[in-house]
């Protein structure tokens, strides 16, 4: 195919692409597959990235959906980023199952936050998408009917709560700032003493990313997100674009997606990936533009990121310690 002579200026926003969580995910993996060899089993995709899973799917990891997939042959089996139902862990710990748990620390401390609402006597009120695995384990902590889940202005209109019962609010870590922020003003002002997290619960990856694109989409004439089309946050930065300024924004897995007709015309052109893409989509997108167009790609850093999450003490220690353990 012949090169465009249609030049192209590429807004790369800084911080793009993995964050502390899911590096940390992706590590627990491999380094359990170096210590224990082939298989271990994963319980859902570690992270929302076909291009991951089957990386790890190649090196030995097997993908399952429940436990009842996994023989008893005392491989580990890890929970994914994502978090998991208290259910999970007890139905692992009633087979004598080794696991390890690879839960986000920031999903983790939501976790922690609605038990501690809850022990305090408060009813929850989960903001979230309904199906989503982190919604799924963040519910999954508490009893059935101790947690309520809104995903829109109107359900918060619609939510009948008992005023003698003290409530708490908690986010799922990947939605978009700002439609966060104006459901939390709605719950206020329907539940004045509703408590709320002592900090945010959008972890700093999503909102760094959010705030990023948010920089450059007035300049773009269209936005593209790496990402898969099952990643919230992913999905939440095409949101962004569109509403801060980008003409158009669109998500894709990796370059095979890209739409050249899509792209004619555009000579402002925002880039960025979602908290679960590896570099290698990135670059293989700037490439696949490069073959195509005349382009001039420039970083635009928002901000620097320097956290790091520590894999589990289990897998940094030489021994081999495998069934009726738990990291």
């Amino acid at each position: 195919m012949n090169k465009s002579t249609q030049k192209m200026t590429v807004y790369l926003s800084a911080p793009r692409g993995f964050c502390a969580g899911v590096d940390r995910a992706i590590q627990i993996v491999e380094k359990a597959l170096e210590k224990y060899g082939p298989p271990v089993y994963v319980r859902h995709e570690i992270v929302h990235n076909a291009y991951v899973v089957d990386s790890l799917k190649a090196k030995g990891a097997v993908f399952v959906e429940h436990l009842k997939e996994i023989p008893d042959d005392g491989q580990p089996v890890i929970f994914s980023a994502h978090g998991v139902p208290k259910a999970v862990p007890e139905k692992a710990e009633s087979r004598n199952m080794f696991y390890i748990d690879a839960t986000c620390p920031l999903v983790s401390k939501v976790h922690r936050e609605a038990e501690r609402h809850y022990s305090n006597g408060h009813k929850i009120i989960l903001i979230g998408h309904k199906g989503h695995p982190e919604v799924i384990g963040t519910m999954g902590q508490l009893p059935k009917g101790a947690v309520a889940l809104v995903e829109t202005l109107e359900d918060v209109a619609n939510l009948k709560e008992d005023e003698s019962v003290p409530l708490a609010y908690c986010t799922q870590t990947t939605l978009s700032i700002d439609d966060t922020a104006d459901i939390v003003v709605a719950l206020k002002q329907k539940f004045p003493h509703i408590v709320g997290p002592h900090r945010e619960d959008i972890c700093y990856a999503t909102t760094n990313r959010q705030n990023a694109v948010k920089d450059i989409a007035a300049k773009c004439d269209a936005m593209i997100v790496i990402g898969a089309p099952n990643s919230s946050n992913s999905n939440r930065l095409v949101e962004v674009a569109k509403a801060y300024g980008a003409d158009k924004a669109c998500l894709v897995e990796d370059a095979s997606q890209l739409d050249f007709n899509w792209l004619e015309g555009v000579s402002k052109l925002g880039l960025t990936a979602g908290a679960s893409a590896p570099d290698v989509l990135i670059q293989g997108v700037i490439a696949a533009l490069g073959a195509r167009f005349d382009i001039d790609v420039q970083e635009m850093v928002h901000t620097k990121e320097t956290t790091v999450f520590n894999i589990p003490r289990i897998l940094r220690e030489s021994e081999k310690t495998r069934k009726g353990q738990v990291a």
